[in-house]
């Protein structure tokens, strides 16, 4: 692997010495590393070690500057050959997350603070896996970024134990005591109540020195200008020195008696108290954010409340006085630390969880569309499951047709869409889309094909779309199929976008569905009712197609015939439809002498799947039932008139295709525009009882 970690820049901090001490565990073990920043006094340690540095101003919050970045990144990316890229801060994440979506690396985040859930920050949340140093801060992303909590990988921040060795028995010289604070000069670190805190130590240890180690940023040298006033009209001046950013951090630990972290908003980690502790330092910190994962209050530190400096300094001059609490406090830390924030431990789980990125793959398939167009995908998602063994794959389906996929073996989970109370404009997909989008698909295959689907392939910010390039908003898919051919059989028209994929069809592909127990159980109590359990040959018949393609309807009085001539030859009819089919059998009932069994309105799609496979033949329009016929492997008597069986047949074992060559079919028209139906007149129920017959005659009872 080749790992690029991105942050503002690399000098003296938490972060940054974490960056140059995790790039050197790469080395070591053979990883090659990257690091991108604006440069800084630890760019030579890093390239001393082994990586590779290149500087970039990633640290701008110019939005000019991140649009102009990302294109530069990427060129990064793909000349270096990166696969992880690893942001360690904000304007640094929405580079690099733009920057790798044309691109094969993967992204992912670590949240180094307890950011503010406004728009800038989220993009902490947009990536896969977030690595937490923190379960505070795992917490702040579940409950303020709506991020999934399987998401979330939990990986406390690390001390060098090699940089950081433990000192022996300390003693300071003389009678001098020193409190030491170290961390970039910011409100948010508590600076004021700390030297308001050591105020009361001074008077009641007068030799004490305070170091207050680390500067303020550019932005923040007012703020330390306060804090200088504020030790001068204290008349403290002799005792706090402003030691200012240091890169002997730990050179200057080994001489402190406290470490005090004064922190009043919720810290990420608070790396340097691992440092102290590690030398043998004693720490007094508030209980904010993460530090309460590190210090075991009056165990391992001593925890205060934030902005309390009364509480501060009766912590620090406890330490001052009790020697043996000391010792018991520096003891069960360092353990502490050796159990569980060393380098190695941090290091080795963070290359696991890149393992697991580099290995995992999120796929979402859309298809919104009917149920007997849903059933057409399961050939295709079979295909796709022995293409991705290991990928979560799910599927996006309207509410009608999502008890086709319920128990899809191939899936791992449906989305349902509603446009009742989902909505159909932009806006309303976009606010849809958010339920999905945090899966973080790796790839969206659209089979819809129309606008709404690929506005919600865009929106789900895969870092790859699949779809047909048909003029319909096709543009917002990252890998539309350009050349591609219409009048072929639905199942072979979506593998000429599998074969993006390196999906090949093949002469073996079938439909499935996946019928439950009950839904067996319940068909045979129908079957006993109706006193067909033992009958030996029975045909079903479906009334019609659809609600809206009256057009494909074979004509009633052709049925009721047909009716009639299977009842002479005993055979048992079936006639198969849904609740609003109701009226047609009335009116099939009043034209056939034959009384077939009637089981419209009294199954659900998976039942009437069992019904269908009971059946020695199934007669049915172009509609969802033909489907299920392929599917559970009943033969099948297919009726097409204004639509074409070389565009809908779908496949299957035993297909037997009627349909008429007339001039006006196939017209694709809900309804006969020039009012003769001609092309279902035409399918005559003598030819239809004729194959019927030859199809049970073939089956041996």
């Amino acid at each position: 692997m080749k790992i690029l970690q991105i942050l503002p820049e690399l000098n003296v901090g938490g972060v940054e010495r974490g960056t140059v001490d995790f790039a050197r565990y790469l080395v070591e073990k053979d990883y090659q590393s990257v690091v991108v920043s604006n440069g800084g006094t630890l760019v030579k340690q890093l390239e001393r070690e082994g990586s590779k540095h290149l500087e970039l101003p990633v640290h701008k919050k110019s939005l000019f500057s991140v649009m102009k970045l990302i294109k530069v990144l990427r060129k990064i990316i793909i000349d270096e050959k990166i696969d992880i890229v690893h942001a360690r801060s904000r304007v640094p994440a929405w580079i690099a997350y733009f920057a790798t979506r044309q691109t094969s690396a993967r992204f992912i985040t670590t949240c180094h603070g307890y950011y503010k859930s406004h728009f800038f920050s989220q993009v902490m949340g947009w990536a896969k896996y977030i690595i937490a140093p923190s379960k505070v801060i795992g917490r702040h992303m579940i409950d303020d970024y709506d991020v999934e909590s399987e998401t979330i990988r939990y990986i406390p921040r690390s001390v060098d134990l090699e940089n950081f060795k433990r000192r022996e028995q300390h003693k300071s010289k003389g009678s001098e005591r020193i409190v030491a604070m170290v961390g970039r000069i910011t409100p948010l670190k508590g600076h004021i109540y700390f030297i308001k805190a050591m105020a009361q130590v001074i008077r009641a240890v007068p030799n004490t020195v305070v170091w207050i180690i680390g500067d303020a940023p550019e932005k923040k040298q007012g703020y330390k200008q306060e804090l200088e006033v504020l030790i001068r009209r204290m008349g403290l001046a002799a005792n706090i020195k402003f030691l200012g950013n240091r890169s002997d951090v730990h050179e200057l630990l080994r001489k402190v008696d406290v470490l005090v972290m004064s922190s009043i908003t919720p810290e990420a980690f608070g790396r340097v108290i691992l440092e102290a502790q590690a030398v043998g330092v004693p720490v007094v910190a508030t209980s904010v954010g993460g530090v309460v994962d590190i210090i075991d209050d009056k165990k391992t530190g001593l925890l205060v409340l934030p902005k309390d400096p009364e509480g501060m300094a009766a912590a620090v001059l406890q330490l001052f006085k009790d020697e043996k609490l000391v010792e018991s406090l520096v003891d069960a830390a360092y353990t502490k630390i050796e159990n569980y924030f060393t380098l190695e431990h941090m290091a080795s789980q963070t290359v696991e969880v890149y393992k697991e990125l580099m290995n995992s793959e999120n796929i979402l398939v859309i298809k919104l569309s009917s149920i007997g167009d849903v059933i057409l995908i399961s050939a295709s998602l079979k295909a796709l499951r022995k293409k991705y063994p290991e990928a979560k794959i799910y599927c996006l389906v309207g509410r009608a047709s999502r008890h086709i996929l319920k128990n899809c073996p191939y899936l791992d989970g449906l989305i349902v869409y509603d446009p009742t109370h989902d909505g159909k404009d932009i806006f309303s997909l976009w606010k849809f889309a958010r339920r999905f989008r945090k899966r973080y698909f790796d790839k969206v295959i659209d089979f819809q094909n129309n606008r709404r689907s690929h506005l919600l392939s865009f929106y789900a910010m895969a870092k790859e779309s699949f779809g047909f390039d048909n003029g319909k908003w096709s543009f917002l898919l990252s890998r539309p199929l350009k050349k591609y051919k219409n009048n072929i059989p639905a199942v072979a028209h979506q593998f000429q976008l599998l074969k993006m994929l390196g999906i090949k069809n093949n002469a073996q592909t079938l439909l499935q569905v996946w019928p439950t127990k009950s839904d067996e159980d319940y068909v045979k109590q129908l079957f006993d009712e109706e006193w067909l359990s033992n009958a030996k040959n029975i045909v079903g018949i479906n009334i019609s197609a659809s609600a809206k393609w009256e057009s494909k309807n074979w004509p009633l009085e052709h049925m009721a015939k047909l009716c009639d001539m299977l009842s002479s030859k005993n055979i048992r009819v079936v006639i198969t439809g849904m609740e609003k089919d109701k009226y047609l059998v009335h009116r099939l009932f009043r034209l056939t002498k034959a009384k077939p069994t009637d089981f419209v309105g009294k199954t659900n799609i998976m039942q009437l799947a069992v019904v269908i496979k009971r059946c020695k033949a199934f007669i049915t329009p172009d509609s969802a039932p033909l489907h299920l016929a392929a599917a559970v492997g009943t033969p099948a008597i297919a009726l097409f008139g204004p639509t074409s069986s070389k565009r809908h047949l779908p496949p299957g074992k035993n297909i037997n295709v009627l349909e008429r060559d007339v001039k006006c079919a196939p017209c694709y028209s809900q309804t006969c525009k020039i009012g003769t139906h001609i092309c279902m007149k035409e399918l005559f129920p003598e030819e239809v009882s004729q194959l019927t017959t030859e199809i049970i005659g073939e089956i041996k009872v």
